[in-house]
């Protein structure tokens, strides 16, 4: 674990009172200037805080440190990133040699996701987080929807205000009988679309949650899981405060990080 990693010491019964569950964020790796830099966007953060939860950013961790590291978590949140999955985790080579890659988290959420699921800690993923747990989990991905036949252009607009380019873009069908539709509680809602890639084959025991018009999975779940697992294609972390949709979805998660905390500080 990077030396610059503070380590939230472990929950007691008598800290619990007042105290906010701990969610794990993985850091990605950019280039700053001429500077290799790690960072998270400020929305996710603020996603973490509007659910409840104290976030915990994680620069990179060893594979070996990822037991320790779940001991001090009661969540993960799986950001989207410009970089996408290496295909040749899930059997590809690369389709295009100017995407952006990002080995270095790839190294050590892949297998984070498999360990968290192990362990019961609740796990949510955004736009490259869901492609992350997908190929974690036996799963493949589209390296490029907008051509492959039948799908449509998931990309965002060029040159436009953040406001355009994360405002919504199509509707997305929710599944009858899911924990979408549970927490939502509605059957259609309007999303953005800011994403190159996408779920080719759903990983075995995932079940889709949501559908775009042209039938892309857009989120899914794990019904098997003991705890809470979400992954979301969209971008409901954006302007989290204002959308209701994204409330209920970040307090679901929060709660399950809340009830994993409990779990942790039981003897």
């Amino acid at each position: 674990m990077p030396a610059n990693t503070p380590m939230p010491q472990p929950v007691s019964r008598s800290a619990l009172p007042g105290r906010k569950p701990v969610v794990l964020v993985p850091a990605c790796l950019k280039t700053v200037g001429d500077h290799a830099t790690y960072c998270v966007g400020r929305k996710y953060i603020d996603a973490v805080e509007l659910a409840g939860g104290l976030p915990w950013v994680v620069t990179g961790a060893d594979p070996a440190d990822l037991p320790e590291l779940l001991d001090h978590a009661d969540g993960v949140l799986l950001t989207g990133s410009p970089s996408n999955v290496d295909p040749s985790h899930y059997g590809q080579a690369l389709h295009d040699a100017h995407q952006p890659l990002d080995p270095l988290r790839d190294r050590w959420t892949l297998p984070l996701v498999r360990l968290a699921l192990d362990r019961g800690v609740p796990l949510m993923g955004i736009c490259r987080g869901l492609q992350e747990i997908n190929v974690a989990l036996g799963g493949s991905l589209l390296q490029a929807v907008q051509e492959t036949p039948g799908r449509n252009d998931h990309r965002a607009p060029q040159d436009v205000p953040l406001e355009v380019e994360y405002g919504p873009a199509h509707p997305v069908h929710i599944q009858p009988g899911g924990l979408l539709e549970q927490l939502l509680e509605q059957r259609e809602i309007q999303v953005n679309s800011i994403h190159m890639q996408g779920v080719d084959r759903l990983a075995p025991g995932l079940r889709a949650e949501a559908l775009a018009p042209d039938g892309l999975v857009e989120a899914f779940s794990l019904p098997e899981a003991s705890h809470f697992l979400l992954a979301v294609q969209w971008h409901p972390e954006w302007h989290a405060a204002d959308n209701p949709h994204s409330q209920r979805m970040l307090s679901g998660f929060g709660a399950a990080c809340r009830r994993r905390q409990l779990e942790r500080a039981s003897p």
